[in-house]
């Protein structure tokens, strides 16, 4: 239902903003103030990203966790999306999330309604919801060997070497 809402008001919004800005400025102007919104947009959004990958190479080659800066990746990405569509309220979001303690706050709002499993490197792990636990991972079973069976390919008619393994 959001989903639906957001992709009808996001454009009237947009439309209204353009005529307004527009009827304002007149065209040109208003075409300029769009292109360059993107091209700071990206700038900015190459520069926090290559900061934040910085980070999430950190915290792999330490072992802890990388969710915090995945998490600040994600929404880099969505903010350079907003800023490469054109538009003033999809711009004014997108520089509003490139600003790391909106980011955090954002974060910290989402992770306080999403349950996370976590794992420790180098420990066993713990029986979920579809292991057993007094079970061992051991199947027994019989077979029999059909290669003797198999009927003998006249030399001239084997097939290369090279796709038998």
């Amino acid at each position: 239902m959001w989903l639906l809402l957001a992709f009808i008001a996001v454009p009237l919004i947009e439309i209204g903003l353009f005529i307004k800005v527009g009827g304002w400025l007149t065209l040109w102007p208003t075409l300029g103030i769009v292109l360059l919104t993107g091209i700071i947009g990206t700038m900015l959004v190459r520069q926090q990203g290559l900061k934040v990958l910085g980070e999430l190479r950190n915290s792999m080659a330490q072992m802890r966790d990388p969710l915090s800066p995945l998490a600040h990746g994600a929404l880099i990405l969505f903010a350079g999306a907003l800023l490469l569509t054109p538009g003033f309220f999809t711009d004014a979001v997108g520089f509003a999330l490139l600003v790391p303690p909106l980011r955090r706050a954002i974060i910290a709002a989402v992770a306080a309604r999403v349950q996370v499993a976590s794992f420790s490197a180098g420990q066993a792990p713990s029986p979920g919801p579809y292991r057993d636990a007094g079970r061992d991972d051991v199947i027994e079973a019989e077979y029999e060997d059909l290669t003797e069976d198999r009927p003998q390919t006249p030399p001239n008619k084997r097939p290369s070497g090279w796709t038998e393994h």
